[in-house]
């Protein structure tokens, strides 16, 4: 596949690369400019395009004949980064391309999640104070995936737990809604949430969905070996 990563650069941006080369695709990276040299160690394995991932001129140019557009939804400043970055996506990307989004476990398609008291009040806080210094703006993060649910594209959009560094543990498991008791541990390697990214591109059965993932290797996950797949 030729595939684009939005937000190449960041830590979950370099594991996607890194998979996707691995598994043999044509990778075309989109990150600011000050950020191109993060990406040195796949200097000639990849094309990498400079400039903000919300602006929908450099989004254009990366996502042309692209098969799949994997989109890291960082809600970086107070400019909207989200929603314009996953505007640009929706709007550039080549009719029937597979368009994967990654967010947080804070985002809900349909209000059937059920956070605890002391996650909402967490993401609260944090919401009210990172926007007060101008630093992130959580709230465009939810606006972003707002209009990709809205949207007509093949869309997923994967919804990660905290996430930890480590050697991978193999494909996460998912559900449908956040409470749901496989994943309770709440905890996956930041290289198996872009591997689930990156295995969404050719896994039809996630079309339309809004996977909440979790570490596969968690006391969750291997007390409740049922996933939705299963089940289905």
């Amino acid at each position: 596949m030729k595939v684009c990563i939005v937000g190449a650069s960041g830590k979950l941006g370099q594991y996607m690369v890194r998979h996707a080369l691995e598994r043999g695709d044509e990778v075309v990276g989109v990150c600011r400019e000050s950020s191109v040299p993060k990406l040195a160690a796949f200097e000639g394995r990849m094309t990498v395009i400079p400039g903000p991932t919300n602006d929908p001129d450099v989004i254009a140019r990366a996502v042309a004949d692209c098969d799949g557009v994997l989109t890291v939804l960082a809600p970086w400043g107070v400019r909207q980064y989200s929603s314009g970055t996953a505007q640009a996506v929706l709007d550039h990307a080549r009719p029937g391309a597979r368009l994967i989004f990654s967010c947080g476990w804070h985002i809900s398609r349909d209000g059937k999640d059920r956070y605890s008291r002391l996650f909402t009040t967490g993401v609260k806080v944090a919401a009210v104070l990172a926007k007060l210094v101008r630093a992130v703006e959580i709230d465009d993060q939810v606006e972003a995936c707002r209009r990709v649910f809205a949207s007509s594209t093949r869309w997923t959009v994967v919804r990660g737990s905290t996430l930890e560094e480590g050697e991978s543990q193999g494909l996460p498991v998912w559900s449908r809604h956040v409470g749901d008791p496989i994943l309770a541990s709440n905890l996956t390697r930041r290289v198996d949430f872009a591997l689930f990214m990156v295995e969404a591109l050719t896994d039809d059965t996630l079309v339309h969905e809004a996977p909440a993932i979790v570490g596969c290797r968690t006391p969750s996950a291997l007390t409740h070996t049922t996933t939705p797949q299963d089940r289905a």
